[in-house]
């Protein structure tokens, strides 16, 4: 179970900033491109990109995003290593689902002149039908598009055998809303199990799976899953929040040849960056684990 958001609300927006510089790459555009440039010359890390301020409710905000989106693919051109993530909350689905549709496509179609891809990330179960639906009607035109399926809703059994007759990319992760017990597993054990098993079946089907998940048994499983059904390198990758320290093990997965991106958050203001660490620490208790390790960090070796 999460930590109550009333509880959170009430952490002041400084204390926020002063952690939150491990999981954000910084204001601005620049912030974003320096830090994926950084990870990839410094370890060869590939990067996905999002801009935060998820939860738009304003259309002159949502256009202001999507033509971030658009300098930001230019800007990636040049940078392979470089992928974009957005989410409809982001781009307009507070107006209509052709609007939000629209602006993702204006993203996705520059992308494709850029030669990026772009994942369509998802978000909570009432997003969940929505986000598909843009997903597949995209996917029939632009092939560098990818989406989201979380492990722990009792429905993606189905959403993934709806989508077999395309070749999809997809991002695995157990996914971080806590969704009522009704539709989801609510124990991390079995949605660990269910998401090995859910990524065989997408290896069944030709599918790219990018696994996004920061428990080391996973991984040695979700490798050894490859291995079993003789699974192309360049059709899995393994994904991580930038800050959530797993240099050892990431730094192995490169040696073997496997794909390691991270996600890369930044913001315009710093009110969306803290709203993003917020919501993560609502949602995910064991980000304040990481966070309160890194204080500690920071007050016992000031100078590092």
């Amino acid at each position: 179970m999460g930590i109550n958001q009333a509880v959170v609300d009430l952490i002041p927006n400084p204390l926020v900033r002063a952690f939150a510089a491990p999981y954000v790459a910084g204001i601005g555009l620049e912030s974003g491109v320096d830090a994926a440039d950084r990870f990839f010359r410094e370890r060869k890390f590939l990067s996905t990109l999002d801009v935060l301020g998820e939860e738009l409710n304003r259309d002159e905000d949502v256009e202001t995003a999507v033509n971030l989106y658009l300098k930001m693919a230019g800007y990636f051109s040049s940078r392979p290593h470089c992928s974009i993530s957005v989410k409809p909350t982001g781009m307009g689905i507070h107006n209509s689902y052709e609007y939000c549709r629209d602006n993702v496509e204006r993203v996705v179609k520059s992308a494709v002149e850029h030669r990026i891809d772009v994942t369509i990330d998802m978000e909570d179960h009432t997003l969940t039908d929505i986000t598909l639906r843009m997903y597949r009607e995209l996917r029939e035109k632009y092939e560098n598009v990818g989406t989201v399926l979380q492990s722990r809703l009792f429905r993606t059994d189905k959403d993934i055998h709806d989508l077999r007759d395309i070749p999809a990319r997809i991002r695995l992760c157990i996914g971080i809303y806590v969704e009522p017990s009704e539709i989801a597993i609510t124990n991390k054990a079995a949605m660990k199990r269910k998401l090995l098993e859910q990524a065989g079946k997408m290896f069944d089907y030709g599918h790219t799976v990018e696994f996004a998940t920061h428990d080391e048994r996973t991984i040695d499983e979700a490798l050894a899953l490859a291995d079993r059904k003789g699974v192309a390198k360049e059709r899995y990758e393994f994904q991580f929040l930038m800050g959530v320290p797993r240099g050892k093990l990431q730094r192995q997965l490169i040696a073997d040849g496997i794909g390691v991106r991270l996600y890369v958050p930044f913001a315009n203001e710093w009110k969306d960056a803290s709203h993003y660490c917020k919501r993560r620490l609502a949602n995910n208790p064991n980000m304040a684990f990481y966070i309160l390790a890194n204080l500690l960090r920071k007050i016992l070796s000031p100078s590092a």
